[in-house]
């Protein structure tokens, strides 16, 4: 199983943040799950990336030939795809990966969590689309998007979808049991 990961270029202020991520990867290493990523060795990107490295794990990193330099490609990935812009970034991160989960970030992390999860309500992919809670980071997002379900701009199914995980086995019994809902438009 390959799981993209979307999360901060940079390590956040609370030194949770970087503790759960290294947790997530040496999860992710020590059971056979490979990391797809953003390409960095920068904050919470490079501390998961480095995790999961050292626990024996394969990492994938996808980075834009513009921030090669800017957010300084990872050395010793298992394999760094240079593509040319965001968009290709995106599209080689959802091909290569089984599933995608979003930790602690910023407008970044957002916008490729809200691409992905938009794509699977849509049927583009019946892949499972995650939060990862840590310290409750997500919770008023979460209560921003029940407010659109009441406000009748989103289904309930697809609030429903989202696998909201606050450990590394929650996420991953998340992944398993995932059913995709029904699309969008049928």
């Amino acid at each position: 199983m390959k799981i993209a990961v979307y999360c901060g270029s940079r390590s956040g202020n609370e030194p949770l943040y970087a503790e759960k991520a290294r947790e997530l990867g040496q999860f992710f290493g020590s059971n056979g799950i490979d990391l797809v990523f953003g390409g960095g060795h920068v904050g919470l990107m490079g501390i998961t990336a480095d995790a999961v490295l050292a626990s024996g794990g394969k990492v994938y990193g996808v980075i834009p030939e513009h921030l090669v330099n800017r957010e300084l490609a990872h050395p010793g990935l298992t394999e760094l795809f240079v593509v040319n812009d965001m968009h290709e970034r995106k599209a080689k991160m959802a091909e290569l990966a089984d599933g995608f989960v979003a930790l602690p970030g910023g407008i970044g992390t957002l916008e490729e969590i809200f691409e992905v999860w938009t794509w699977a309500q849509l049927g583009f992919h019946k892949k499972p689309c995650a939060f990862y809670n840590v310290d409750g980071f997500y919770n008023s997002l979460l209560e921003m998007i029940k407010s659109m379900v009441a406000a009748g701009f989103v289904k309930q199914r697809y609030l429903d979808m989202i696998v909201l995980a606050q450990s590394p086995s929650e996420l991953l019994d998340g992944f398993r049991s995932y059913v995709p809902p029904r699309e969008k438009w049928t």
